[in-house]
């Protein structure tokens, strides 16, 4: 697969680039909606219109949130150079969590190496090094003995397009198996850890992730697997007291009934479409974040 390059000239390409994914993962997301704002001053559109449109473009990311209200108060002339600082904060937090995650990583895996994980967390998804991905990097990069299982991520495939590219390019070693293969996986006794991204935690722990990262917990549980989250704090909504209160981003239906544009179910049958879903916090293991592995309760911000 190659990498392609897109160049956006303007705040609504930026939303139009979040919202059909060409941009994706919070960080990323929350990184792209900076530029974006930037770019809306630059054009002499109204960074009020501009800052609204960006924040509709994924309703789940939180990240984007918090972004956007930390340039909220910025004069228009600081605002690329707050983007940019935006951009470098992210990378150097993400090293950050990659780091405080590698203890746990080397403990996990201390007796079967097997990672398992879904969507996609690495540089692609975020300013650089990743978050679930970079704790992966990190402990890689510490010798810790790994190999990582990186699910499809169904319907969009983020898994098997992004992260099973991402991970050979670098150097990690990696097999790409289907979603529903997770617990013949694990029952084989080779995973040691699940590690997955988050684009929004409540108050008590609960997690929103992408689709399927519930099942991950489930049956991670079952097999006493460890199941981390590696949570950057900007993903942590502290005015949202727990996953019910988390909307979800439901996406069209042609995304199930298609494989990248290529039919595979009846165009008319009815799809149920939800973007993410929600993790309780008594499944999790621990959160990972740039300033260390955080348990129940979380501390004050």
């Amino acid at each position: 697969m190659s990498s392609v390059w897109l160049r956006l000239g303007s705040w609504v390409e930026v939303a139009w680039a979040i919202r059909v994914m060409v941009v994706r993962g919070a960080p990323a997301i929350a990184i792209a909606g900076a530029y974006g704002l930037a770019l809306a001053v630059q054009e002499g559109a109204d960074r009020a219109v501009a800052s609204a449109g960006l924040l509709a473009a994924r309703p789940t990311a939180v990240n984007l949130r918090a972004v956007l209200e930390r340039l909220a108060g910025l004069d228009d002339e600081a605002l690329l150079t707050a983007a940019c600082a935006e951009h470098a904060l992210d990378v150097a937090n993400n090293r950050a969590l990659g780091q405080a995650g590698v203890a746990l990583l080397q403990d996990a895996l201390a007796s079967r190496n097997g990672v398992l994980t879904i969507c996609n967390t690495g540089s692609l998804a975020t300013g650089g090094h990743g978050t679930a991905l970079g704790m992966v990097r990190s402990a890689l990069a510490a010798g810790v003995a790994l190999h990582v299982f990186a699910l499809e991520t169904r319907p969009y495939l983020q898994g098997a397009r992004l992260t099973a590219h991402e991970c050979p390019e670098d150097g990690i070693p990696c097999t790409l198996i289907t979603d529903g293969m997770a617990g013949a996986l694990l029952a084989t006794g080779q995973i040691g850890a699940c590690v997955i991204g988050c684009d929004r935690v409540a108050q008590n722990g609960d997690a929103a992730n992408k689709i399927g990262s519930l099942g991950l917990a489930v049956l991670c549980r079952h097999y006493g697997v460890p199941f981390f989250v590696a949570m950057p704090t900007d993903t942590l909504d502290r005015d949202c007291a727990d996953g019910d209160a988390i909307p979800i981003e439901e996406r069209d239906g042609d995304e199930v009934r298609q494989v990248q544009g290529t039919p595979i179910a009846p165009a008319q049958v009815p799809v149920w479409n939800p973007a993410f879903d929600v993790t309780p916090a008594a499944l999790i293991t621990a959160w990972v974040t740039e300033q260390g592995v955080w348990r129940l309760p979380f501390p004050n911000g």
